[in-house]
């Protein structure tokens, strides 16, 4: 069984790791590039507001896993899907064109207006971003449900590759070195859409034909979901109801970086902190960001380990990996060598780095958690136990970053140590509302 789920995972774990590595040469290319610390600022608040509502729409990837089985459920949240990214794009259309967009960003963020110019225009590149990353989860989770994990990783690897050649031919290009934002925006538009064209080959070699065969609807299922008799009458408000849980807890959790941002970019030096966030998030996501793959173990899983005991262990043992790696990444020398030699910063930004890093490598300890309470959820259905997590965790990095801010500490050091207690708090109210729903039997 352990080697089953290695092999289901592994694909996913070296395409995370791929990802985040193509990251590191975004933010190299940047590096490289005139004016760097203003350009990763700014893309890092623009990210930042982006990644919010990316966030939303990605956990389609688990509501096609678990409610799609035939022909109709799949129309039924492929809907969805294409109203929730229709309304981000709206959101960020708000963002980058309108008076909102000044005031979050420019008054909200007391940025240079300069600064705040470049953001507003970066997220007006990246409107339809929201769209394509939901459509692309959702078809990639219909291959995890048939297990070709193999597709995904294929897929992502691919677009990763492709984002890393875009920096390297347009960054000496004329039109990248005097408007540099557009470095990582072109960047990542070639990575997603080569992404969601390899997904689109697997969705229609190795499950199209599937989809129109008799659907076979999983035990969990509850009745009113699926029958014998009636395979396919999964409605809309179900899979709203299926969904909103997870699309408001990851929206709280794509919103906590904006929040941090908010709070670093009004402080001293706010500027420069939130450069050293934006290499900080991306370098210390890299050996612990494959972990929250592990929610899907469950769900893929439930008939060969119903009781998740294996499933249990395993994440116990890929958390404790993580863990050791960023041990070793980040509190030692190694650090230096990432930070100077292969993204290529100068010292003191190194430095400027260090504390941030070695708190960030103390995050698999919650995340491992987590990703296993949440798959225990995703399986069974019980979507909303996870709803009050998001706003506890908001609410704890508001509380810690305001308490921090108070003292003579850098302003990235506060905003990373504010995200871990959110991680925690979030951790600990799944743990309660799973504990406290089993034993009720509510759920």
């Amino acid at each position: 069984m352990y080697r089953t789920l290695f092999w289901f995972l592994l694909p996913l774990v070296i395409t995370e790791l791929i990802f985040e590595l193509g990251i590191q040469v975004i933010n190299g290319g940047i590096a490289r590039i005139p004016r760097p610390t203003e350009t990763l600022a700014a893309y890092g608040i623009a990210w930042g507001l982006t990644s919010f509502l990316n966030g939303t729409v990605s956990q389609t990837r688990q509501m096609s896993m678990v409610l799609v089985h035939d022909r109709a459920t799949f129309h039924t949240v492929l809907r969805c899907v294409a109203g929730f990214g229709g309304l981000h794009f709206v959101l960020l259309a708000s963002l980058a064109f309108s008076p909102i967009g000044l005031w979050v960003i420019d008054v909200l963020h007391a940025v240079e207006p300069s600064l705040g110019s470049i953001v507003r225009r970066a997220l007006g590149y990246l409107l339809p971003f929201p769209l394509i990353v939901g459509l692309t989860r959702f078809l990639s989770g219909l291959l995890l449900q048939i297990r070709r994990t193999d597709i995904v990783s294929y897929a992502m690897m691919t677009g990763i590759s492709m984002s890393v050649v875009a920096v390297f031919v347009f960054l000496p290009t004329q039109t990248v070195q005097s408007d540099p934002i557009l470095l990582p925006i072109i960047a990542t538009y070639f990575g997603i859409i080569t992404e969601l064209a390899v997904i689109m080959y697997g969705y229609k070699r190795f499950v199209k034909r599937r989809l129109d065969q008799p659907s076979k609807v999983p035990q969990n299922f509850p009745p009113t979901v699926g029958s014998a008799l009636n395979p396919s009458p999964l409605s809309l408000s179900y899979t709203l109801r299926f969904y909103w849980p997870l699309a408001v807890t990851i929206g709280i959790q794509g919103i906590s970086r904006p929040i941090i941002n908010l709070f670093v970019v009004r402080g001293a030096e706010g500027t420069e902190a939130m450069a050293v966030l934006t290499i900080v998030y991306t370098l210390a996501h890299l050996p612990y960001g494959w972990l929250n793959e592990l929610k899907n173990l469950p769900t893929a899983f439930q008939q060969q380990d119903p009781s998740a005991r294996f499933i249990r262990r395993f994440t116990v043992g890929c958390g404790l990996l993580s863990f050791v790696v960023m041990a070793v990444m980040f509190w030692t020398p190694i650090r230096f060598f990432l930070l100077s030699t292969l993204i290529g910063v100068d010292h003191e930004f190194a430095m400027h780095c260090t504390v941030p890093l070695i708190i960030f490598s103390f995050f698999p300890l919650a995340v491992t958690v987590r990703s296993y309470l949440h798959g225990i959820a995703l399986r069974d259905h019980r979507t909303n136990i996870i709803t009050p997590s998001g706003p506890a965790r908001a609410s704890a990095i508001i509380i810690v970053i305001n308490v921090l801010m108070l003292f003579d500490l850098h302003g990235a050091i506060c905003g990373v140590a504010a995200l871990y207690s959110g991680f925690v708090v979030e951790t600990i109210v799944v743990r309660w509302r799973m504990g406290k729903n089993t034993v009720s039997g509510n759920m």
